[in-house]
């Protein structure tokens, strides 16, 4: 399993190091240049790889440079980074400086510093992160994820750029979602939530809301469904509409409108009599 191969992989990086640079009393510290170490499972196959420029054990920190790793199992990583400190007594590792960790299945999270808490089997950062999977971009600060990515929270200030394919014939145009956080992502149950403030925009037309779900098919790489609630506002064009609660369904190209709704329309506007508003089309 992937979150074994992860306890495993970090556990063993320092066991490894200590074992071949064993610690003396009198020493402060122990050094090593230009390693590159592996790990195995019990039938054989590799588990987890590393490789740094430098590895300099202090105490109970192992501080590397150049870090380079990789975790084999139900889902390959990689992460690099210039720098890497290693917890002996707990595993935990922090890296630093160009932190990329890139998921098997093309995921990739890019920030300043990271921390991956064995324990916890977690990954977390209070920096700027931007993580970037197929035709989603998500930018926020803060971040609180599985290894693998496949479960991520931004904690404040996200911004998320949604682009459909070319042959997306249910978005017409990007979109772009903002909130002023948290936002939680699950690639696996694919779905979105956003929280406060929500923002989306997709040419001139705007929805906001005080929450946003939304639901995406991984496979066509298509947004399926948008639910928005609390304070629903929707401009569009010269028009604008209040709700509790508003549904945006991608076969339609339709948004229907909860909550008694309220319509503002353009006075040679005559044609719009329902409340069925389309945003997307």
């Amino acid at each position: 399993m992937m979150r074994k191969n992860i306890f495993f992989f970090i556990s063993s990086i320092f066991s490894v190091l200590f074992f071949v640079c064993p610690l003396r009393a009198q020493d402060d510290s122990q050094q090593m240049e230009g390693f590159n170490l592996s790990g195995y499972a019990d039938g054989g196959q590799k588990s987890w790889d590393l490789k740094g420029a430098t590895a300099d054990i202090q105490g109970q920190e192992i501080n590397i440079t150049d870090v380079d790793a990789n975790s084999y199992g139900e889902e390959d990583m990689n992460v690099t980074a210039k720098k890497g400190r290693i917890d002996k007594q707990n595993g935990d590792m922090k890296l630093q400086e160009d932190v990329v960790v890139t998921t098997e299945s093309g995921t990739k999270m890019m920030t300043d510093t990271l921390n991956w808490q064995k324990e916890k089997d977690l990954i977390t950062t209070d920096d700027k992160v931007t993580i970037l999977r197929e035709n989603m971009t998500a930018v926020g600060q803060g971040a609180i994820a599985q290894p693998g990515l496949n479960k991520a929270q931004l904690n404040e200030k996200v911004a998320v750029e949604y682009k459909p394919e070319a042959d997306d014939d249910t978005m017409m145009g990007g979109i772009t979602i903002t909130c002023d956080g948290p936002m939680e992502v699950d690639y696996q149950g694919q779905t979105a939530v956003f929280h406060d403030n929500v923002i989306a925009l997709q040419g001139d037309r705007k929805l906001m809301a005080d929450r946003m779900d939304l639901f995406f098919d991984s496979e066509k790489k298509q947004i399926k469904q948008m639910v928005c609630t609390g304070n629903v506002l929707i401009v569009q064009g010269e028009n604008t509409s209040f709700s509790d609660k508003a549904v945006y369904e991608a076969d339609s190209k339709k948004i229907k409108l909860y909550g008694r709704p309220k319509l503002l329309l353009h006075m040679n506007d005559k044609d719009k009599k329902d409340s069925d508003v389309p945003f997307g089309n």
